[in-house]
C-alpha cells in the first residue's frame, strides 16, 4: 500500500504535464468499450432466455423468469472470449521476452503477489488450497442447486447457436477488445509516452495480469510494477508510474458513475440495499 500511495503522489505531482484532450478521447474510448462489452453480454443473456452482483442482481429483475444460475453461466461465456484473447497477448509478450522473468518477480516492488515468488513453499500452499476450496464449492453448488446443470446449459445457449454468437456476440466482443486498446492508446498519448499499437497490446498484458489475485485496488500494485519494467527503456520511472495511476484512477471513476448511473436508471433508486430486500421478499424462481 505504501508504493501504491507513493505513486498516486507521483501521479499529482505530474497533473499539470497530462495533455487532457487525449485523456478525454480515451474517456469516450473506455464509454464506448462499456457500451460494447454491455451489448455483447445483452445477446448472450437474450440467447439463454429466447458485472458481477450488481448487474446479475439488476438483469434479474429485468427478465422475467430469470436464475443467478443461469446469468452467472452467460457472464462465463463472456469472460471466456476475454480470457482467450488475453491468453494470447500474455503468450505474445512472453515471446518478446518483455515481462519479467520468475527471478525479477521477487524484486519487483508494488506486485502484489510477490510474497509468493518470496516465499514459494507458502504460495504452492495457498494456490493448491484455493484450487481445492474452488473444486469443493463447485460440487457442493452442483449437488443443492436445484436444475444446476441444466440452467449452467441455458447460459452457454448462444455458443450453442455458432452462427447466432457469432454474428451477435463475437463482433461486439471484438469492438471491446479494439476499444481496449484505443483507449490505452489515447492515454499514453495522454502522458506523453510513446503511442504505439505495441505499446498499447503491452500496457493491456500487465492489465491482464494485474487482475489475477489484485490485492491492491483493481490490481493497481501488479499493473504499475509491470508497467515499471516493460518500459524501462521508454520513459522515466516517474512518468510511467503517474500514466499507470491516472489511467486506473480515471477508469475506476468512470466505471463507478457509469455503474451509478445504471442503477439509477434502472432501479430508479441508488439504495441498492433495499431494492435487494424488496427483492428477497419475492418468492425465487431459481
Amino acid at each position: 500500500m505504501h508504493a501504491t500511495w507513493h505513486a498516486v503522489s507521483v501521479f499529482v505531482h505530474h497533473l499539470a504535464a497530462v495533455r487532457w484532450h487525449w485523456l478525454g478521447l480515451a474517456v469516450a474510448c473506455q464509454l464506448l468499450k462499456l457500451g460494447a462489452v454491455s451489448r455483447a453480454w445483452r445477446n448472450i443473456v437474450k440467447a439463454a432466455y429466447r458485472g458481477e452482483a450488481v448487474k446479475l442482481f439488476i438483469t434479474k429483475r429485468r427478465v422475467e423468469g430469470s436464475t443467478y444460475t443461469t446469468l452467472v453461466s452467460t457472464v462465463l461465456l463472456q469472460t471466456l472470449f476475454d480470457m482467450v484473447v488475453a491468453s494470447g497477448f500474455i503468450i505474445w509478450a512472453i515471446a518478446l521476452g518483455v515481462l519479467p522473468g520468475l527471478h525479477v518477480l521477487p524484486d519487483l516492488p508494488s506486485i502484489d503477489y510477490g510474497w509468493a515468488f518470496r516465499h514459494p513453499k507458502f504460495g504452492l500452499i495457498l494456490f493448491v488450497a484455493l484450487l481445492l476450496f474452488g473444486g469443493l464449492l463447485l460440487a457442493w453448488i452442483a449437488e443443492r442447486v436445484d436444475e444446476f446443470r441444466a440452467h449452467v446449459a441455458q447460459g452457454f445457449s448462444a455458443f450453442r447457436d455458432r452462427s447466432y454468437y457469432l454474428r451477435s456476440v463475437v463482433p461486439w466482443q471484438l469492438l471491446d477488445w479494439t476499444l481496449r486498446l484505443c483507449t490505452v492508446f489515447f492515454f499514453l498519448r495522454a502522458f506523453g509516452i510513446t503511442a504505439t499499437l505495441r505499446n498499447a497490446m503491452l500496457v493491456q498484458v500487465s492489465q491482464s495480469l494485474a487482475t489475477i489475485f489484485p490485492f491492491s485496488p483493481s490490481g493497481i500494485g501488479t499493473e504499475q510494477a509491470l508497467l515499471l519494467y516493460i518500459f524501462r527503456g521508454v520513459t522515466s520511472r516517474s512518468n510511467a508510474l503517474s500514466f499507470s495511476v491516472g489511467m486506473r484512477v480515471t477508469l475506476i471513476v468512470v466505471n463507478a458513475l457509469v455503474g451509478f448511473a445504471a442503477i439509477l436508471v434502472m432501479l430508479k433508486t441508488l439504495r441498492f440495499r433495499r431494492a435487494v430486500e424488496t427483492d428477497r421478499a419475492v418468492p425465487d424462481r431459481a
